[in-house]
């Protein structure tokens, strides 16, 4: 799925990944390939994209949006 986490200044992380793992403010989820449509709030913690490449980011608060394998999270 096509992953994108993006700042008000730039983008952090744009690319593939098999699994984005979240830490939502009614507690921590993952989120796969073909997962279902969501809109999601993010508390403190941190976001981690597993792919070719893991990344790891500590995020304060943010949203995510999940739809059609693409997942866009702003931080």
């Amino acid at each position: 799925m096509w992953v994108e986490v993006l700042t008000p200044d730039k983008s952090l992380f744009t690319g593939e990944a098999q699994v984005v793992s979240c830490p939502g403010v009614d507690g921590s989820f993952q989120i796969m390939e073909n997962h279902a449509p969501m809109i999601a709030n993010l508390r403190a913690g941190t976001l981690e994209i597993k792919g070719s490449e893991n990344q790891s980011f500590e995020v304060q608060s943010g949203l995510v949006e999940v739809l059609k394998n693409k997942v866009i999270v702003l931080v």
